[in-house]
């Protein structure tokens, strides 16, 4: 069974969520400013409303990626890199999009700017710990495991 999702439109212009294909994983988030356009200066970060909220099923999370087109094309991607939006979370979605680029960008309303993947997760108990269990790895962090 496929878990349903609901959305409350908030604003007029508002766009359900949509997947670009039979097998993408994200679904597109549609820019729903209250202007036509937004511009977003080089280096600058702007909040752009969707005009939804969501209610995403305990156990489940809402994780806000950067789209690869406007990424890769216009330097445009979450200031935050993933967004989360938490089951509990009922207020607007909004995106931090962050322009990478040296060029000013425009945003306009009804453009696709990032892309939404609801995935389950596991909430944990912390415990303080004394030791650790070993493992080859050990301490070994950042390029530790080698680059080819």
């Amino acid at each position: 069974m496929i878990p349903t999702v609901n959305v409350k439109l908030l604003r007029d212009g508002a766009v359900l969520p949509s997947y670009g294909s039979a097998f993408a994983a994200g679904a597109d988030l549609v820019a729903c400013p209250d202007t036509p356009t937004v511009e977003i200066g080089s280096g600058e970060t702007i909040l752009i409303p969707t005009g939804l909220a969501m209610e995403i099923p305990v156990g489940y999370v809402g994780l806000i990626y950067a789209r690869s087109g406007i990424a890769c094309k216009r330097g445009l991607a979450p200031a935050n890199k993933v967004g989360v939006i938490d089951s509990d979370y009922r207020g607007e979605i909004l995106v931090a999009l962050h322009n990478h680029s040296a060029e000013p960008q425009r945003i306009e309303r009804g453009e696709r700017i990032a892309q939404l993947v609801i995935t389950p997760y596991l909430a944990v108990e912390f415990a303080e710990a004394d030791t650790l269990e070993d493992t080859a790895r050990g301490k070994g962090g950042f390029g530790s495991t080698g680059s080819k």
